[in-house]
């Protein structure tokens, strides 16, 4: 799992790449504060070394928390900047601070 950051000098923009090594899997997407947890709205792509990539534009100097849904299963990313403890999940998030 990765996380790549590249902050943009022209606007108060972060073009964050989210990759998850997820070779078996057939559906996964990252799903966040950033689209309101919809489990649609962000579907990443398989790359054919099995890792499944998606680079989106999220506005700097705000704090998300996000995870992968993997064929239904959530997954959080060792690469997080932290974890948060969700209540209605019963689990932590990942965390992303731009």
């Amino acid at each position: 799992m990765a996380i790549k950051k590249q902050f943009l000098k022209s606007k108060p923009v972060c073009k964050v790449t989210f990759s998850i090594q997820a070779e078996n899997a057939e559906n996964v997407a990252v799903v966040g504060s950033f689209n309101d947890w919809s489990e649609t709205a962000t579907p990443l792509k398989k790359l054919k070394n099995g890792t499944f990539k998606e680079t989106m534009d999220l506005e700097s100097g705000v704090t998300y928390e996000f995870r992968y849904l993997v064929d239904g299963h959530y997954v959080n990313d060792e690469e997080a900047d932290s974890y948060a403890w969700n209540d209605f999940a019963g689990a932590e998030n990942s965390v992303l601070s731009l």
